[in-house]
């Protein structure tokens, strides 16, 4: 655990770092552009930092199976350290893109107990006095500080990657490329996925919505951190497939948690509304679960309700009553159950030392029993 807590301090302070060459470009620019500064840090400031932990383990399974280095080359620690962390304080940059899109897409109040990107260009704009819709600023706003720090993530990408082999900055650079295009396919087929369900065959929903699961969350939460960082180090065919092996079913389980979260979760934990899922109208796993063990007059009553963005709390409480006596909270918890085994069982007889699976194991019980 000590390794992984200096890898997320170090993170920590390569997106601070980041962030304070980059103020002065912006606000040179105009002093009104401060708040995109301030906002960004304020969004990059939080979270477990899980993407990018498994960055740094994917890449230490191969730096750390190499022929420690001769006295005389070996180079300070935290030098050797500067791709890898790079990298990851850059997963960490486009996840905070990715979130401020999401809550406006999802028209989400908050995330972490605090005021969605949106909503802060909003209060800004109603307490300047300024013209116009409140609400077509903050989104506009909010889309162009997402866009922002795509851009950032990217420039610290390429940062980190300077300093690592030709074909392994390749590798690194296809496999980031393949996360970014596989995470804006999975949202959209999320926002469809709300949309489209009514005239989807009822028997292809539940795949449906795993298939969200599976390019939403996923291979970008866990996947594609472990290959990004073992790509960085130069790893192998076998190995990466290895990583792949292991990431997507503990993705899938880590998702279908936070699907449980959206519905169940404590808004004082989670910083999000408690049942906020059922107000955006989430078709997730566990929905479609529930549809299928729910009596048709049930089923119609969670149709209805599902995506009320006015729900009351009493019909929030109706609703996770409803899906916990169908059986589906049961059934997710089995599927997570299954899914991390199958994700542990992948590192069975592969090229991952022990000590790295070790350390694996811990971040698979870490990220999909969490109550945050």
């Amino acid at each position: 655990m000590a390794e992984s807590n200096q890898l997320v301090e170090l993170v920590h302070s390569r997106i601070d770092e980041f962030i304070e060459t980059r103020q002065p470009i912006v606000t040179t620019i105009s002093p009104d552009l401060t708040p995109l500064v301030d906002f960004s840090r304020q969004f990059l400031s939080g979270g477990k930092r899980f993407r990018a932990l498994f960055c740094y383990w994917g890449w230490k399974s191969v730096e750390g199976a190499r022929s420690p280095a001769e006295p005389a080359a070996a180079e300070d620690p935290l030098a050797r350290l500067f791709p890898v962390v790079a990298v990851a304080a850059a997963l960490e940059i486009f996840h905070a893109a990715a979130l401020v899109h999401d809550d406006i897409i999802d028209k989400s109040d908050t995330r972490r107990g605090k005021a969605s990107a949106h909503r802060l260009f909003e209060a800004m704009h109603a307490s300047s006095g300024w013209a116009g819709s409140r609400e077509d600023f903050g989104q506009a706003a909010a889309i162009l500080l997402g866009d922002l720090l795509l851009g950032w993530s990217d420039e610290l990408l390429d940062e980190g990657l300077a300093g690592v082999a030709r074909a392994s900055a390749q590798a690194a650079r296809a496999e980031f490329n393949r996360m970014r295009t596989e995470v804006t396919a999975g949202q959209y087929l999320d926002i469809l996925e709300e949309r489209a369900w009514l005239t989807q065959p009822e028997s292809e929903l539940l795949d449906r919505a795993m298939r969200v699961i599976v390019f939403k969350s996923a291979k970008y939460s866990v996947q594609a951190p472990l290959v990004i960082g073992a790509a960085v180090a130069g790893a192998g065919v076998e190995h990466l497939d290895a990583l792949r092996a292991f990431g997507l079913p503990l993705g899938i389980a880590y998702q279908l948690r936070d699907d449980l979260l959206g519905v169940y979760g404590d808004a004082s934990v989670t910083g999000k509304p408690s049942g906020d899922d059922l107000r955006e109208g989430k078709r997730t796993v566990l929905v479609a679960l529930a549809r299928q063990a729910l009596a048709e007059d049930d089923r119609n009553l969670l149709d209805t309700l599902l995506g009320d963005p006015g729900l009351t709390a009493e019909q929030i409480t109706g609703l996770q009553r409803l899906i916990l006596d169908s059986g589906a909270v049961l059934r997710v918890e089995d599927l997570i159950q299954s899914h991390v085994a199958e994700a542990l069982a992948a590192l069975a007889g592969s090229p991952i030392g022990a000590e790295i699976t070790a350390q694996l194991g811990i971040l698979a019980e870490t990220v999909t029993r969490r109550v945050f």
